[in-house]
């Protein structure tokens, strides 16, 4: 049974990046993730923003956690290579009356430390965003917003803790604690037990589960909000900017946002559902996305959709209420030294720009829990970029192609993906062995074909590589079989 000084639940973004910042110390650490990959869970379908920390409610981890966090992106991405870009963002009002609430998030970002926050009059946001609604009142422009390639922002940096010697183990589901009196010494998984002096708890849509395990918040709930989405195909529909309309209580809204890979999406609309495991797409709920992202933007043309998607939010709400904690509002971050559980949980929008933070805080909490933290003298923090044949020279291509003839093969020809560097993928630090871990590490299969034509080229390839029958290989893992038997097979009776 191996022993590890942390352990951490769930391999998406907060789980990552927490991994990742406990390497830098001399400490054992397991990051267990019950999906076949990385980034599976929430990460993998949302907007893809760094906030720039205007909507939080002042005093609250979410405003502190969001502001520090967007201003760690810049390095972050740097060390990682990780796709990121400051585009700034605007929130949009339709109307006198919606003009009117700009103010009070003007002022709740400038008291959450939001810089070159500005009010923009009707004229002079149509001069920037002339495509708008001409109902337009103004917008609030933030210069620090941003937006990122949200599978390269789990992946990255847990490929980054993984080199630094972080053990990943992935189709491996938590079942319950092991305690030693009132203290947790490890966990039961379906795939033995690990023994562990701390265990943090970032699982996501599943974090009230596993702190119930451990007598911990009876009263807090997970409540899975749903979010739909288009993507439309980027050579017929193309917004350059990330537009949100005025928020409201529950979600920021139906918005419309270019991606670091050049594709617009519009979406999410925000509803609670009961299963944890839904990200079906609805017909009223697309056009509800339809019509909300209308409202900013009146030309848009659903004929340039490619695709559609939904994702789900942890939301944490109460089942009865504590007066101490506002779980709909906040994230909920918190260390029991004496159970030595540490709980990272309700981890919704913003929650992909506070990563880099809520893992400075979860060092921060162990550090004050008692965790000797020695940092590493040999920590690496540099992850290197893998070959991108899409963004190379003509002469990068050729000297390319003659050092290895895979790179001459392209296998997606929407992205232009080749089979050079589908087969780096799978054989990187953390091996990708399922059609969709190849799409998420390269965007293959995203564009406007969705994959007709290099599917059956990439089950040939993961077969071969991973030696294993084409039966074998699946999209996302168990169960997600392309293929069920050899063309014109036939059965002996």
């Amino acid at each position: 049974m191996e022993k590890f000084d942390v352990i951490v639940i769930g391999a998406g973004v907060t789980g990552a990046m927490i991994a990742r910042e406990l390497s830098r110390f001399e400490l054992s650490v397991a990051v267990i993730e019950k999906e076949s990959d990385v980034c599976m869970g929430t990460t993998s379908a949302n907007t893809a923003i760094v906030h720039a920390g205007y909507d939080p409610v002042p005093g609250t981890l979410k405003a502190e956690l969001n502001v520090r966090g967007n201003k760690l992106w810049d390095q972050v991405a740097f060390e990682l290579d990780i796709p990121f870009k400051r585009t700034g963002d605007y929130v949009v009002a339709v109307g006198d009356d919606e003009f009117k609430k700009l103010e009070v998030l003007f002022e709740r970002g400038k008291k959450n430390g939001v810089l070159g926050l500005e009010i923009l009059s009707k004229d002079k946001t149509l001069s920037k965003l002339p495509y708008l609604n001409r109902d337009v009142g103004g917008a609030i422009f933030a210069p620090t917003g941003g937006i990122v390639d949200p599978f390269q922002a789990a992946l990255a940096p847990m490929e980054n803790a993984v080199i630094n010697g972080v053990h990943l183990y992935l189709e491996t589901s938590f079942i319950d604690f092991i305690f030693e009196g009132n203290k947790i010494i490890g966990i039961k998984t379906n795939n033995g037990e690990f023994l562990s002096n701390w265990v943090i708890n970032a699982a996501g849509l599943y974090s009230d589960v596993i702190m119930h395990k451990a007598n911990i918040h009876p009263e807090f709930k997970i409540t899975p909000r749903k979010g739909e989405y288009y993507i439309f195909d980027r050579n017929e529909f193309a917004i350059p900017d990330v537009l949100f309309p005025v928020p409201t209580e529950f979600s920021k809204g139906i918005m419309i946002t270019t991606t670091v890979h050049g594709n617009t999406i519009i979406g999410p609309n925000s509803h609670e559902v009961d299963d944890k495991e839904d990200t079906s797409n609805t017909r009223e709920g697309l056009e509800e996305v339809y019509k909300g992202a209308s409202k900013l933007v009146p030309e848009i043309n659903l004929r340039h959709a490619i695709a559609i998607f939904a994702g789900l939010r942890a939301t944490g709400n109460a089942r009865t209420p504590n007066p101490n904690i506002d779980y709909h509002h906040d994230f909920l971050i918190e260390a029991h030294p004496q159970l030595g559980l540490l709980n990272v949980a309700g981890i919704e929008s913003p929650g992909l720009a506070s990563a880099p933070a809520i893992a400075e805080r979860v060092v921060e909490l162990l550090k004050d829990s008692g965790l000797e933290l020695k940092e590493k003298k040999d920590f690496n923090p540099i992850r290197k970029p893998r070959k991108r044949f899409r963004d190379m020279s003509n002469e990068e291509r050729a000297q390319l192609v003659k050092e290895n003839p895979l790179y001459g093969r392209v296998i997606c020809r929407c992205e232009y993906v080749t089979e050079g560097e589908i087969v780096e993928e799978i054989h990187s630090p953390i091996p990708a062995k399922t059609y969709d871990a190849i799409k998420r590490r390269t965007w293959l299969g995203t564009g406007r074909c969705q994959g007709a034509f290099d599917t059956p080229r990439v089950v040939e390839i993961l077969s071969r590589e991973l030696g294993v029958s084409p039966l074998e290989v699946t999209k996302k893992g168990s169960g997600s079989y392309f293929l069920l038997r050899k063309t014109k097979e036939v059965e002996n009776g």
